[in-house]
């Protein structure tokens, strides 16, 4: 589907889908393990001009950011609050990213320069805050929006970066357990996973881009991993891999609400498919979004709980930190 638009997308709020083809097309950029990338020139055009000329644009007023592990439910509870009347949603707008900081593109979507995992309100010098205010503002006045939401995982690593650009901004930290999470990303990266011209596109970005620069920014700072860096940095299985992801980002969300629940929202994946108005009600709360009755039905339509996947042979080398992470959540590991 074109920029996760269906029929019942279209039927519901056509002028939303309109609003969609919009973020797809002229904001988000289109990275390497996706098709249509001739788009990016035309794209990187537009952002550049809006990032540097005079014109005045809406306001960026508490922009909401949806953090956590890819392939835990984070597109699809950006879909669902796309559908509200005030939002503008942005599918992880790494061009918009990577013209704020040159140096946030883990990936190798559009750089192979060094890239950092983590940024942080240091990091946000000079024109970053002008230049964010700008094309967020830019994508607000284009798409008649009021609010913006962004689903980019991992600015979970980037929070004070991000608040540093936009103090007023809201975070949701949406958990899934780690059976489900590991196994999507498995899945994901071996059916998407592609050579071009001699380079490996996947999940693990250019050649392993993101892969190294998680085991040396992330694992080797990670208390509960570092005096296993060594041993891991030489997984290959997907599902391996996967794991190692899913605890460090759901050992950074931890912290996160634990310092800073005033600004950060939990939502579980779980809950958020068994019991959708409930849990949305207090989303929507927290982000001082306003009722919405035709978002609420849409969301009521859209969301069902999702059978669960099976237990996998987690490597031994953290087994013991996946399993406890996953009881600091609340799962049953």
């Amino acid at each position: 589907m074109i920029a996760q638009i269906n029929p019942d997308y279209i039927k519901t709020r056509p002028m939303k889908a309109v609003t969609r083809l919009m973020s797809y097309a002229f904001f988000e950029g289109r990275p390497v393990t996706t098709k249509g990338r001739w788009i990016n020139p035309l794209v990187f055009s537009i952002l550049k001009n809006v990032a540097t000329n005079k014109n005045r644009y809406r306001p960026v007023e508490k922009p909401i950011f949806i953090l956590g592990t890819g392939r835990s439910g984070t597109t699809i509870l950006g879909i669902v609050l796309s559908m509200h009347r005030e939002v503008g949603y942005l599918n992880e707008p790494k061009a918009i990213w990577h013209l704020i900081h040159p140096h946030e593109d883990i990936i190798g979507n559009y750089s192979q320069t060094n890239a950092k995992y983590r940024l942080t309100a240091e990091d946000a010098i000079d024109e970053m805050p002008r230049r964010a205010c700008q094309m967020f503002g830019a994508y607000l006045t284009a798409t008649c929006s009021r609010r913006l939401v962004d689903k980019y995982p991992e600015l979970i690593f980037r929070v004070d970066f991000v608040r540093a650009l936009f103090p007023d901004a809201r975070f949701i930290f949406l958990t899934r357990n780690g059976w489900d999470t590991c196994h999507s990303i498995a899945n994901w990266s071996k059916r998407l996973g592609v050579q071009v011209s001699g380079e490996k596109h996947d999940w693990w970005g250019v050649n392993d881009r993101k892969w190294r620069l998680l085991v040396e920014q992330l694992v080797k700072t990670e208390p509960a991993l570092s005096e296993i860096s060594d041993e891991i940095k030489h997984f290959e299985r997907h599902l391996d891999r996967a794991a190692v992801e899913w605890i460090v980002t759901m050992l950074e969300g931890i912290r996160l609400m634990q310092a800073s629940s005033d600004y950060i929202h939990l939502v579980r994946f779980e809950d958020l498919t068994l019991d959708p108005g409930k849990t949305l009600a207090a989303l929507c709360e927290f982000c001082e979004l306003p009722t919405d009755n035709t978002f609420r039905e849409y969301a009521r339509q859209t969301l069902h709980p999702v059978p669960a996947r099976k237990p996998f042979d987690v490597h031994p080398e953290i087994a013991s930190v996946f399993h406890d992470t996953m009881a600091k959540l609340g799962y049953n590991a």
